[in-house]
């Protein structure tokens, strides 16, 4: 995580931009949830509670920021709001994700497996894949009780 607190410093400064305490608040909490895939407003009540004078619409315009960088991938789980992860340095891969429709729990699928069906598709259709985004939907242990 240095690592990668290290890289975000340099790109935030390299795009002119500081990392204030307030940053520095909501950027600890990502990282402090990682895998939990948080919304603006559950990094805000985390945050409030370490920085009782930050505001939301401050929350809301360092998440943009920091998915300016690269530094979070922003994802829409079919919910009304969006939830957010950290986009490690070395993957270059989205991952997949279960979505629990009972509960909206969001669990990380950590193989990759559409290697081979991405080599398919682009030699058959003379096409290069960057990235795909997978999700499925259904429900977890807890809600099919």
């Amino acid at each position: 995580m240095i690592r990668e607190f290290e890289y975000l410093k340099e790109e935030l400064k390299e795009k002119g931009y500081k990392l204030t305490p307030q940053r520095r608040a909501i950027l600890d909490v990502i990282l402090d949830a990682e895998g939990r895939h948080l919304s603006v407003e559950e990094i805000y009540d985390l945050v409030k509670m370490k920085c009782p004078d930050i505001g939301l619409a401050t929350v809301y315009r360092t998440m943009q920021m920091f998915e300016e960088v690269g530094f979070v991938y922003k994802h829409n789980f079919d919910e009304v709001r969006s939830r957010y992860e950290i986009n490690h340095l070395n993957e270059f891969h989205q991952h997949h994700h279960l979505i629990c429709i009972g509960c909206n729990k969001v669990i990380e699928v950590e193989e990759d497996l559409l290697e081979q069906l991405e080599l398919d598709i682009e030699k058959k259709y003379n096409f290069e894949i960057s990235n795909h985004d997978v999700k499925f939907f259904g429900y977890c242990e807890n809600c099919r009780k």
